[in-house]
């Protein structure tokens, strides 16, 4: 048979006993005939532990030495797993990111896969072993340091070895039974789905579902490697991101235009408040973000006003970001002239996903009636092909998820979401 990846995330390793219980998981794929390649993150709430040390030492750690202390949990991880694996009467090598090939650009933090050279552990393989290989890190092609890959690492490690590899499958590992129509801890009924296109998930992912990373969907797409999302603390079957033409929709499911509610909490919204409407200017404000690095996601411009010619542009970012890009489109005051920034970080984001509403008219207006009779108001409008999103008050998120899922209709009379362990990842 051939090679197959899995990845377990940090809830999946927490202590001694899930180690065990994953090792044993490992080695039964192993005696079933596979080479077996495993990531891994670092144990339970370690890489937030480091955090804060780092964080208690120096208020600015340097990006290039927090990242190699927090590379440290995730080689914890590895080492333990392998020892417990070797217990178990298997072979089983460890190998950091560097090690196993690979390769980033130089950003530390969020660095980018650039390359995966994996001769050791096709090696490894060669010669009988399972490779326990460290997720979220690498090294850089052109400074030799190590790098991290910021959130979601270990998922788009794993894909990338997959690919790197030719592999069958890649496993991620998590802590619910697969991907569910909404998140289980907001919506108790959440049917499980079994298969979801690439398209689907890609948009789920970028707009809060943590079940996968949207870097991991992105290069799962474009390499053609399958995704089973399952649970270590289970043997139930998860759910399958595949193409879309490979999608066999449950029979229960036929009928449904949306697959599934997606929210997220971790965005702020700026709004640059009494901008002349020129030309040139909405794209200075968007190049001196662009500068800092920083991702936008929902873009609204207003009508300017006929009386003043000024308009305000509105945006949402990672709440992370906010006061970075608080400070780069402060400097551009003078340039551009606008009169002020507005800061908001109270406000999330829920968004329905599905490839049904290509072709099905109505679905903006359920939508929107169904947070209108929940008495959720709606501050951003962004669209897609499959994909409608809306911006609304933090504390009104979990209502906006419910009253959607509600309207369309998406849930089960069985309980079939379980989270396991307690992060979802």
């Amino acid at each position: 048979m051939g090679i197959v990846v899995q990845k377990y995330g940090g809830s999946s390793v927490a202590d001694a006993t899930s180690v065990k219980r994953v090792a044993q998981r490992i080695v039964a794929t192993k005696k079933a005939g596979h080479d077996v390649v495993v990531v891994v993150s670092a144990m339970g709430d370690t890489t937030d532990d480091l955090i804060d040390l780092a964080n208690e030492v120096s208020p600015l750690p340097p990006a290039r030495e927090l990242d190699m202390l927090l590379t440290a949990g995730e080689r914890i991880s590895m080492a333990v797993l392998a020892m417990a694996i070797g217990n178990l009467g298997a072979q089983a090598r460890s190998f950091t990111g560097s090690q196993a090939g690979v390769i980033t650009d130089a950003e530390h933090g969020r660095a980018k896969i650039i390359d995966v050279t994996p001769g050791r552990i096709e090696v490894a393989l060669a010669e009988g072993s399972i490779a326990i290989v460290a997720g979220f890190q690498g090294v850089s092609q052109t400074t030799k340091d190590i790098t991290t890959l910021g959130r979601g690492g270990s998922d788009t490690t794993a894909v990338a070895l997959a690919a790197a590899l030719k592999a069958d499958v890649c496993e991620i590992y998590t802590d619910v039974d697969g991907i569910f129509t909404a998140d289980p801890r907001i919506v108790h009924d959440a049917r499980h789905v079994p298969q979801i296109s690439y398209e689907e998930t890609l948009e789920m992912a970028a707009n809060g579902a943590k079940i996968l990373h949207l870097r991991c969907v992105e290069y799962a797409r474009r390499n053609d490697i399958p995704i089973h999302v399952r649970s270590s603390f289970s043997d139930r079957p998860g759910t399958w991101v595949l193409p879309a033409d490979q999608v066999t929709k449950d029979p229960t499911m036929e009928a449904a235009i949306i697959s599934g509610v997606a929210h997220d909490r971790s965005e702020a919204k700026i709004t640059v408040v009494g901008v002349p409407d020129k030309v040139g200017y909405a794209a200075a404000i968007l190049r001196a973000l662009g500068d800092a690095q920083i991702n936008i996601d929902m873009i609204v411009q207003n009508v300017s006003a006929a009386a003043t010619a000024l308009t305000d542009i509105s945006f949402t970012l990672p709440r992370a970001d906010g006061q970075t890009a608080m400070t780069a489109l402060a400097r551009l005051k003078d340039e551009v002239g606008f009169e002020r920034l507005q800061y908001d970080d109270g406000v999330g984001k829920v968004s329905i996903v599905g490839a049904g509403m290509r072709s099905a008219p109505g679905i903006t207006a359920t939508f929107f009636q169904a947070l209108a009779d929940a008495g959720v108001n709606i501050a951003m409008i962004s669209t897609s092909e499959i994909r409608i999103s809306v911006v609304v008050a933090e504390n009104q998120v979990e209502q906006a998820v419910r009253a959607a899922h509600e309207a369309f209709d998406l849930g089960t009379d069985e309980v079939e979401a379980v989270v396991y362990g307690g992060t979802g990842r």
